[in-house]
C-alpha cells in the first residue's frame, strides 16, 4: 500500500451498538481497509469510526458504511446533543502517506456523486473538497440541522446541495462530504449542568469569536453524566495545542466558579500532539497508548493483513506526524536542556528596526519583548532560589513564556496576512448580484479574521503578564525592574490590540461577534491594566 488515506465519518447514533456495529462490519469489509477506532455517545447519539486503506478502498468502504446508515438510522425520530444534518453526517477524508489534499477533495467529490447516485442522500461538500467559498466551514454548512434544512432545502437558493436534488433523502436527510487536514477531537468535561455556562465557555475559546486561532468548539448538556461539556475540534494541533485548549477552558470555567470534570480524545491522536504537552495527558480520563495514531495503524493494519513487515514498513518516519500535517517530534537532550538554562532568550530585535505591517503587528512584537524579559527573569529564579517551589514555579513559567513568544512571534505574519486577506476581498468585482453577494461573505469572514487575530494576541499578551506576576512574586527584588518592564510592554500590546480589534469590528455586520469582540477587548485591557499596576506596586515597594 503506497499511499494511505483516513477516513473518518460520523454517524448520527450512537445509543444502539447493534447498529453501529453493523456499520463497522460494513468498513471493515472491504480488504484494503483497516479499521482503528470506534467511539460512540450516547449524549450526542452520535459514533465516529476512523479507518485507512488505499484511496480506492477507502471510498468503497465509506460508501458501504453509508448503505447501512441510510437503511438503519431514521432522522426523523432521532434525538441528541450534537447537530447533525444526516444519518451518514459528515465524511472527510485525510491524507496520511503519499497522498496529496488535492487527491482527497477528489476522493471526496468521487464519494459524494456515488452518494446520490446509488443512495439519493444530497451532498454538499465543505473545507478542501468545497465548491463554494461560503461551504469552506463545516458549521456553517450544518448550521440549524435537519429540520430546518429540510424545510429551506428547495427554497432558497444558498441551501442547495451540491450533488443531487434540492431536497433531503426523507429518513437520512443530507451528508457533508469533504476533504481536511488531520484534526484532534478533544473534549473537556465541566461539574456543572448548566449548559448555558459550556455554550458561554466555547464561544469564549473558539477561534472565530475570538479564542485559539485554529480552535473550533460547541457546549453541549450531558445528561446521563450529570455534567456539560466543552466540544472542541484543533484544526492544527501543532498551532493551537491540546493543553491550549484545555486551559482556555480550565481559566473560562474558574470565571463561573465551575471546575474541569475531566477530558477525553475523541478517535485517534499524533504522536506529535502528545510530545508536545506531554504533562497534560494525565488528566485525559481515555489516554493510553492506544489513542496514538501511528500506534494504532500499525497494529491495526497488522492484525488485518497479518504480515509484520507491511505494518513496520508505516512506523517510523512513514507515517510520523509530519505525513499528517504536524512538525516532526524533537526530543530535547540533558545538554540542550542545561544550555537554555543559561541562554538569553532570543527576541526579535533585529526585525524590530525595520519596517512594522501596522499597529497590530507592533502590538504582536511588544508581547514578544514581554515574553523574553520574563524568560529572562525565570532563568534566574531557577538559577539562583534557594527554594525549590520557587524554582519549580520558574521553570513551568519558563516552558509557558516559551511557547506564549513563539504564537505572538507568529502573530506578527497572522496580523499582516488578515489585513492583506481584507484588501483582497474589498478588490473583488461586485458588478452582478452573485458578485456582490460573494464579496460581502469575503469581506465579512477577512474582517472577522483581522479582528481574531489581535484578540488573541490581547489574551496571550495578559497571559504574559500573569506569568510575570508570578515571577515578580516568587524572585529577588533585583528582577523587580525588569518583570515591571515585561508587564507594561504586556499592558501595551494588549491596548495596541485592542485598537485594531474595535477598528475591525466596527465594518462587521454580525452585530453579536462585534459586541462578544469590543466586550472581550475591554476586559482584556482592564485585566492587563491591574497587573501591571500591581507589578509596579512591587517595584515601588520595593526601592522605598
Amino acid at each position: 500500500m503506497e499511499k494511505i488515506v483516513e477516513c473518518v465519518p460520523n454517524f448520527s447514533e450512537g445509543r444502539r451498538p447493534e447498529v453501529v456495529a453493523r456499520l463497522v462490519a460494513a468498513v471493515d469489509s472491504v480488504a484494503g481497509v483497516a479499521v482503528l477506532d470506534t467511539h460512540s455517545d450516547r449524549d450526542h447519539n452520535r459514533s465516529v469510526i476512523t479507518f485507512v486503506g488505499d484511496p480506492a478502498s477507502v471510498v468503497e468502504a465509506a460508501l458501504r458504511a453509508a448503505r447501512v446508515a441510510v437503511e438503519l438510522i431514521d432522522l426523523r425520530v432521532h434525538t441528541g446533543a450534537h447537530p447533525r444534518v444526516g444519518a451518514l453526517d459528515v465524511l472527510p477524508f485525510v491524507p496520511v502517506k503519499d497522498v496529496t489534499l488535492e487527491e482527497c477533495a477528489a476522493l471526496a467529490h468521487r464519494a459524494g456523486g456515488r452518494i446520490w447516485e446509488e443512495l439519493k442522500v444530497p451532498v454538499y461538500f465543505y473545507e478542501s473538497a468545497a465548491r463554494r467559498a461560503e461551504r469552506v466551514n463545516l458549521e456553517d454548512v450544518r448550521r440549524k440541522g435537519f429540520e430546518q434544512l429540510r424545510e429551506e432545502i428547495g427554497a432558497r437558493a444558498e441551501r442547495e446541495p451540491d450533488v443531487g436534488d434540492a431536497r433531503v433523502h426523507g429518513s437520512a436527510g443530507a451528508t457533508v462530504v469533504g476533504a481536511r487536514s488531520f484534526l484532534v477531537a478533544y473534549n473537556v468535561n465541566l461539574n456543572t449542568t448548566d449548559q448555558s455556562v459550556a455554550r458561554r465557555i466555547a464561544r469564549a475559546v473558539r477561534g472565530r469569536d475570538g479564542g485559539l486561532r485554529y480552535l473550533k468548539a460547541l457546549g453541549f448538556a450531558l445528561p446521563e453524566r450529570g455534567l456539560t461539556q466543552v466540544s472542541m475540534n484543533l484544526v492544527r494541533f501543532e498551532r493551537t495545542q491540546l493543553h491550549h485548549a484545555y486551559e482556555a477552558v480550565r481559566r473560562e470555567a474558574e470565571r463561573y466558579g465551575v471546575a474541569v470534570a475531566g477530558s477525553e480524545i475523541v478517535g485517534l491522536v499524533p504522536q506529535a500532539a502528545l510530545d508536545r504537552g506531554a504533562e497534560y495527558f494525565l488528566r485525559l480520563e481515555n489516554f493510553s497508548p492506544e489513542v496514538v495514531l501511528e500506534n494504532r495503524i500499525a497494529a491495526a493494519l497488522a492484525k488485518k493483513r497479518g504480515a509484520a513487515g507491511f505494518a513496520s514498513a508505516l512506523t517510523g518516519e512513514a507515517i510520523t506526524a509530519s505525513t499528517v500535517g504536524a512538525t516532526p517530534r524533537r526530543r530535547v537532550a540533558e545538554s540542550d536542556t542545561e544550555a537554555a538554562a543559561v541562554a538569553p532568550a532570543s527576541t526579535p530585535s533585529g526585525e524590530l528596526v525595520g519596517d512594522v505591517a501596522g499597529g497590530g503587528a507592533a502590538a504582536a512584537q511588544a508581547a514578544v519583548l514581554g515574553a523574553a524579559l520574563g524568560e529572562m527573569v525565570a532563568r534566574l529564579v531557577e538559577r539562583k532560589s534557594a527554594q525549590e517551589d520557587a524554582a519549580r514555579e520558574a521553570r513551568e513559567a519558563l516552558q509557558e513564556l516559551s511557547e506564549l513568544r513563539a504564537r505572538l512571534a507568529e502573530a506578527v505574519d497572522e496580523d499582516a496576512a488578515a489585513f492583506a486577506e481584507v484588501l483582497g476581498a474589498r478588490r473583488m468585482p461586485k458588478g452582478s448580484d452573485e458578485e456582490r453577494r460573494a464579496r460581502e461573505v469575503a469581506v465579512e469572514s477577512a474582517l472577522k479574521w483581522a479582528a481574531n487575530v489581535p484578540l488573541e494576541v490581547a489574551r496571550d499578551a495578559v497571559r504574559v503578564a500573569e506569568v510575570l506576576e508570578t515571577l515578580a512574586e516568587v524572585g529577588d527584588p533585583a528582577w523587580l525592574s525588569d518583570a515591571c518592564t515585561g508587564a507594561q510592554l504586556a499592558l501595551a500590546a494588549v491596548a495596541g490590540a485592542r485598537y485594531n480589534v474595535l477598528v475591525n469590528v466596527a465594518e462587521v455586520e454580525d452585530e453579536e461577534f462585534a459586541s462578544e469582540h469590543r466586550a472581550r477587548a475591554d476586559d482584556l485591557l482592564e485585566r492587563a491594566r491591574e497587573i501591571a499596576s500591581r507589578v509596579e506596586g512591587m517595584l515601588a515597594e520595593s526601592i522605598g
